[in-house]
């Protein structure tokens, strides 16, 4: 698989640059650029924003937070990366080598996370239209990732 750097989302509300880590996740990292290469991620709505705190999306399932990708769960690649406005991490279960596909996008700080979370990204551009994600757990009319490309 080829050395990706950027995660280019377009959201219902706009564009996002998310930089990608494979210093800190590598694998996290490859999984997301994979999925996103297979258009896995198009049309996946964020399925839980919670104002001040995050944005959830990726399931691929049916778009309400309990879907994954058919690939394997990955191992935790948890480090000391603080989460904070505009960092991307790995959803899972409570099982610490659960995540799969669901990742979430900070609006704010979540230091609470640190250390338990894997960090793979961060939002370099485009952080309003995060921003602009309709709010709910799920939200009414959520927002979606419209396309996701690794580049």
């Amino acid at each position: 698989m080829p050395d990706y750097t950027t995660l280019h989302l377009t959201l219902d509300t706009g564009e996002v640059t998310i930089r990608l880590r494979p210093d800190l996740a590598p694998k996290h990292v490859e999984r997301i650029a994979e999925l996103a290469s297979e258009g896995f991620y198009d049309g996946v709505p964020f399925h839980r924003v919670i104002p001040g705190f995050m944005a959830q999306g990726g399931d691929g399932g049916n778009g309400n937070g309990t879907g994954g990708s058919t690939k394997p769960d990955l191992p935790a690649e948890f480090s000391k990366e603080p989460h904070v406005r505009g960092v991307c991490s790995m959803a899972r279960t409570s099982a610490p080598n659960s995540a799969n596909s669901q990742f979430f996008i900070c609006f704010g700080d979540a230091t609470f996370l640190d250390g338990q979370y894997t960090v793979w990204g961060v939002v370099t551009d485009g952080m309003d239209a995060v921003d602009a994600l309709p709010t709910g757990e799920p939200p009414r009319q959520p927002g979606k990732i419209v396309t996701a490309k690794a580049s």
